[in-house]
């Protein structure tokens, strides 16, 4: 199995720009892809990026231009770059793995990130 723990999140004020983290753990196959989910009170899940073991990266409208996700394959750690911070950005952020011979999926417990002034 793989193991992810996030972190970096708290209270933010609006425009600030944290960098979260995920690093993983276990059976971590080379070919895979991740990604981080937000879900914010009274709104659905939202998948908004995610990064392929080759590289390529994918953003919702909502963050792109804003948010950069990349990786580094020698400390197995994706990261997620959150600048100019606005108040509808308030939500639990899960960082998300799915890869491996079955393409089994699995979650981190999630980090919240709270803008507020």
């Amino acid at each position: 199995q793989v193991q992810l723990d996030e972190s970096g999140g708290g209270f933010v004020q609006p425009g600030g720009s944290p960098r979260l983290s995920c690093a993983a753990s276990g059976s971590i196959s080379s070919i895979n892809v991740m990604g981080w989910f937000r879900h914010a009170p009274g709104k659905e899940r939202e998948l908004f990026a995610r990064i392929t073991s080759g590289g390529r990266t994918n953003y919702a409208d909502s963050v792109k231009c804003r948010f950069t996700i990349s990786g580094d394959t020698t400390k197995n750690t994706v990261y997620l770059q959150v600048n100019s911070l606005k108040p509808e950005d308030t939500a639990v952020y899960y960082c998300h793995y799915q890869g491996g011979r079955l393409w089994a999926e699995y979650w981190g417990q999630g980090t919240q990130v709270t803008v507020s002034s």
